[in-house]
């Protein structure tokens, strides 16, 4: 029976690290805000604001809230954006996706300063990310990568297979993976033998975002299973891209949905941030 990797307990730990650094700064004269940015209402993308703004007031530093109607055009978006670049005090920004289909999601990241690009997504951020260079880590890759060495899962040497090659997830992770020293696969939706390529992993990280799709036959017995989906079943319940009883009984370790990736994201989001103080 496999260890359930707990995200809300190493999350919790991580949000205590940053609080203490934070306060340090603090006491040094170096202080900063996240400046979070909503347009539209969609009610997923509100609870993740309301947990974002709650995990700057538990670390201790500022939020600034931008709630802005769903008919906003691109243009006053970039007007914003640009004000923030430019205001001192700002040292993080944040655009709450998705955008409303009016608005180039693509435009509006790159508008954001690569200096205060906390969500890691400025093609600045991503091209340093892939040589290894000082800049933002997206942030659930980043969480990810903490919640296997937190929990004492060695990744070097390991086979990995990344179910996913979104620029937010798939992609980003599997550079994060090779960093770590791991060899790596990525596949998606048209990769041949899926299961038997799956059972050959020793990590295997889901972000496939098809609810509950991975069962056992894609586990290798003793893997390590990270489930990055969110969804809600046919009865309302929040559940994985894994079918989770199924996959504990093989796996040696696996992230539960709610509770496993998701509360991550957060704590890594509130790392770039303490980064974004320290060296702004």
């Amino acid at each position: 029976m496999a260890e359930i990797i707990d995200g809300k307990r190493i999350s919790q730990q991580i949000k205590d690290e940053l609080k203490e650094k934070a306060a340090a700064l603090k006491a040094k004269g170096k202080t900063g805000a996240l400046a979070v940015i909503q347009v539209g209402a969609d009610p997923a993308s509100c609870v993740y604001v309301r947990n974002k703004k709650n995990a700057c007031a538990y670390i201790g530093i500022e939020s600034l809230a931008y709630e802005l109607p769903e008919e906003t055009t691109e243009e006053k978006l970039l007007e914003l954006i640009a004000e923030l670049n430019g205001r001192q005090e700002v040292k993080g920004i944040l655009v709450q996706l998705p955008l409303p289909q009016h608005i180039c999601e693509d435009k509006i990241i790159q508008a954001i300063s690569p200096d205060k690009d906390v969500d890691g997504f400025h093609p600045q951020s991503v091209g340093a990310m892939t040589i290894g260079a000082p800049g933002f880590l997206p942030c659930t890759p980043a969480g990810i990568i903490q919640l296997l060495k937190r929990s004492g899962v060695e990744i070097a040497g390991k086979h990995c297979v990344i179910i996913g090659r979104s620029n937010i997830v798939g992609k980003p992770m599997a550079l994060l993976m090779l960093r770590e020293n791991a060899t790596v696969t990525v596949a998606h939706s048209k990769t041949r033998n899926l299961a038997k390529l799956c059972r050959q992993a020793d990590i295997l990280i889901v972000a496939i975002g098809k609810p509950q799709f991975i069962g056992a036959e894609y586990i290798k017995e003793g893997a390590v299973v990270i489930d990055v989906g969110i969804h809600r079943n046919e009865n309302n319940k929040l559940c994985g891209d894994v079918k989770f009883e199924e996959a504990k009984q093989a796996a040696s370790a696996i992230t539960p949905v709610p509770g496993g990736v998701g509360p991550m994201t957060i704590a890594m989001l509130m790392s770039n941030c303490v980064q974004s103080i320290e060296e702004g």
